[in-house]
């Protein structure tokens, strides 16, 4: 069974450990509520700096950009 599967990556450059876990929460709950709109490939998501700024509405902004989901 092919199913999406993600990998997310969070430097310490970010920022703390509750700061990176939080990005990651926000990176999971996009994949979750967008899983059945995107193909069955290995996605890896790698959050650069100032990231920690965003909240979940920038978060899904950006990355249905990138993923081209509408």
């Amino acid at each position: 069974m092919n199913i999406p599967r993600i990998g997310i990556i969070v430097s310490k450059k970010v920022g703390n450990a509750v700061k990176r876990n939080r990005i990651k929460r926000l990176i999971r709950a996009f994949f979750r509520l967008n899983k059945y709109r995107l193909e069955n490939l290995d996605y890896v998501f790698i959050a650069k700096n100032n990231i920690d700024i965003l909240n979940y509405d920038d978060v899904e902004r950006e990355l249905s950009k990138l993923l081209c989901i509408k």
